[in-house]
């Protein structure tokens, strides 16, 4: 019977901060090696979590196409040079930045104001230069995501002039692996898969193997607690108790309501779209305090923003 095993063969650190591991795992039957290494490539490119900004707010500044005074880049400029600076987190809560700076100066990531649980894996991470003796103050959101997340994707910030940051989570940046047999003898033949792993920084390569491991181990654990039944009614009651309606567990605050109507909402125990959905537009406007004005504000709001019409 095989044991299959893996080591670290391999681990560096390059001058731009990129971490690097090789690993082998051993002991592999003819075949499980190109199974397991499509797996964990997958899982690593896919399905490990990361903070990256996703919305900046410059004060003075509506939009990606204004100028900021006495700085050499533009809003695009800053914007893209913001996506390289890498983080490390402690949770997976969201989390404000904040940058004030006074000319002249070159900035850095590492000027950046930030939670005692959240760390600049990039200090030295070109920002912009403020060319004058004028100030660039930038709040910055960071959130926890796995993958891409691109602008137009999700909901706005509560706050409108924040500018919106395609974002990328992924911890891991590239792997490769390659398969060689192993010849115990004319008659016996195994396998070892060695596995190339290049992340960002903010994670060790080891760290990521096992992180994605257990993401596996967890996936499949949860298919064998949840045993297959036989019973075609039982699952269709399964597939019907799925929400349809895809906007149902948005919370309220996605509206982004004035504070009148949000704090009637909220004393009537309405946190969801879909405790929203549940009252009736008359039922809506007997809530204590709430009238025609909030009302009507709620329906434009879920109008223009979920496209949910209420007759």
């Amino acid at each position: 019977m095989l044991f299959p095993y893996i080591k670290c063969l391999k681990s560096e650190k390059t001058e731009s901060g990129i971490l690097y591991g090789q690993f082998l795992i051993n002991s592999l039957r003819v075949g499980q090696g190109i199974t397991i290494g499509n797996l964990l490539r997958r899982v690593l490119l896919s399905d490990l979590g990361g903070v990256s900004i996703t919305a900046i707010r410059i004060a003075g500044i509506k939009d990606e196409f204004s100028i900021i005074t006495g700085v050499r880049e533009d809003i695009l400029e800053i914007l893209l040079n913001l996506k390289g600076i890498v983080f490390r987190s402690k949770k997976q809560d969201c989390k404000y930045g904040r940058l004030k700076i006074q000319g002249p100066a070159v900035i850095t990531a590492n000027l950046i104001d930030l939670p005692s649980d959240l760390e600049v894996i990039n200090p030295n991470h070109y920002i912009a230069t403020i060319a004058t003796n004028n100030f660039l103050e930038i709040e910055l959101k960071i959130e926890y995501g796995t993958g891409y997340k691109l602008v137009g994707q999700t909901l706005q910030d509560s706050s409108k002039d924040f500018l919106q940051i395609d974002a990328v989570f992924m911890p891991v940046q590239k792997v490769d692996f390659k398969i060689e047999n192993v010849y115990e003898n004319s008659d016996f033949v195994t396998e070892r898969l060695l596995i190339d792993v290049w992340t960002n920084g903010s994670i060790t390569p080891k760290d990521a193997i096992w992180e994605a491991a257990q993401f596996i181990c967890t996936f499949f654990n949860s298919i064998i607690e949840n045993k297959l039944t036989d019973s075609i009614s039982d699952s269709t009651d399964d597939i019907l108790s799925i929400p349809k309606d895809p906007y149902t567990n948005i919370a309220i605050e996605e509206l982004q309501l004035s504070v009148r109507a949000y704090n009637c909402l909220k004393r009537a125990q309405i946190n969801t779209i879909g405790d929203l959905l549940n009252y009736s537009p008359e039922k809506l406007q007997k809530l204590k305090n709430f009238g025609r004005k909030s009302a009507d504000e709620v329906f434009m709001k879920l109008k223009n923003k979920l496209g949910i019409v209420l007759k």
